[in-house]
Formats: structure tokens, sequence, C-alpha cells
């Protein structure tokens, strides 16, 4: 399973890649997305909204159930993904790429110290791993 090196991470599985201009782009992890499996509807916060720091800012559905998507850091919307409203699936196919969330204006940068880095996001999902029912268990 992928796990961006310059990525930040939240114990909800979210991601964070910062801009240099004082603005942060949201996602969801790939583990999220093979979770899930295909994904079928994405609820997007709004443009110009307040969030704070592990404030659910939208959620995600598919045949396997509703995900909440959380957001790693206070700050403003400034951008969403309107393409995943017409194509979810962006996400399954591209969960740190085209398949973003959110552009977040960031309100206080040392949020961002309470997140995650690539390491221990991976021994985190590694322990999720091993802690899901196997094929034989269901």
């Amino acid at each position: 399973m992928e796990v961006p090196e310059d990525l930040l991470y939240t114990r909800e599985h979210s991601w964070v890649r910062q801009e240099g201009n004082g603005q942060i782009v949201v996602g969801v992890t790939e583990f999220v997305q093979n979770e899930l499996g295909e994904i079928s509807y994405v609820e997007l916060p709004e443009e110009g909204v307040q969030v704070n720091q592990m404030e659910v800012i939208g959620s995600l559905e598919s045949l396997r159930g509703v995900t909440e998507i959380y957001s790693p850091a206070s700050g403003k919307v400034t951008e969403v993904n309107e393409l995943l409203l017409d194509d979810p699936t962006i996400i399954n196919d591209d969960p740190y790429g085209n398949g973003w969330i959110a552009v977040l204006e960031l309100e206080d940068p040392e949020e961002l110290k309470r997140l995650m880095d690539a390491i221990d996001y991976q021994a985190l999902i590694e322990r999720d791993l091993k802690d899901l029912p196997s094929d034989d268990e269901e």
C-alpha cells in the first residue's frame, strides 16, 4: 500500500500536502479507499467555511459503507475538488493526486506537528490490517 513520504497523516486516514503559500491540500489515504472499495458518492465541504482540526468536513460512500473525512488542521476551505462530484472513483484511482478533497488556508501551522509522518502512518495501518478479520474468519 502506497504511503508517500512527502505527506503528513492523521489516525483517521486523512493526508496533508503542504503548499508553500500557507495552504494545505487534504485528501484521504489509499488505505481508506481500499477499505471502502469503489466510492460511489463524495460529500465535500463548502468553500469559504472555517473548519477546526479533526472536525468532520465531508464523507465518502460505497457499497461497503460510509466513512467521514476529518480535517487534519484548522483553516478556511478555499477550494474543493468538484471533479469528485461527477466521478468519485477518482479517489480510488489516484487518492494522492487527482483524488484530493479540499484546499485549506492554514490557520495554525503548529497543528501540523500533531500529525504523523509516513513511517508512523505505515506502522498504524500495519497494526490496523493485523486487527482486521481474515477471509477465513468472516
